[in-house]
């Protein structure tokens, strides 16, 4: 015979794995900053005049919003980049934006692992480069 469910516990379940998750994401958020004062100088976004970090974790880019970044404050944002071609010369004009992004512990736990993977790698470059000089 199953035994029956607890609905309590069930809940202090939930509630026990959601402060787990916060938890991991302040943590992580810390490592971020830290991690951002040893990248100097900080990397420039490819293409760009914005210093940042691409954050995106493979597959998991989302439609509703632009690249996600690390800047070198530490922080997430929202990056966007766009051609205008509504001036009256035939030139384009380039449009870069960055915007504070508010994304929930679980996401911010992706896109912050993947950043700290990055500067993992870069820093492991800078390294390797200088043991070879």
């Amino acid at each position: 015979m199953a035994e029956q469910l607890d609905l309590n516990d069930v809940l202090s379940r939930k509630a026990a794995a959601d402060l787990l998750i916060e938890r991991t994401a302040k943590e992580l958020r810390d490592y971020l900053q830290l991690a951002v004062q040893q990248l100097i100088p900080f990397p420039y976004f490819p293409e760009s005049t914005m210093q940042a970090i691409e954050a995106e974790p493979g597959g998991a880019a989302r439609s509703d919003m632009g690249c996600i970044v690390l800047c070198p404050d530490g922080e997430l944002y929202e990056f966007t980049m766009a051609l205008d071609f509504s001036s009256e010369i035939a030139t384009a004009e380039k449009r870069e934006d960055l915007r504070e992004v508010r994304l929930s512990p679980v996401d911010y736990i992706a896109f912050a692992y993947n950043a700290l993977l990055e500067i993992t790698r870069i820093l492991a470059e800078r390294a390797e480069g200088k043991a070879t000089r």
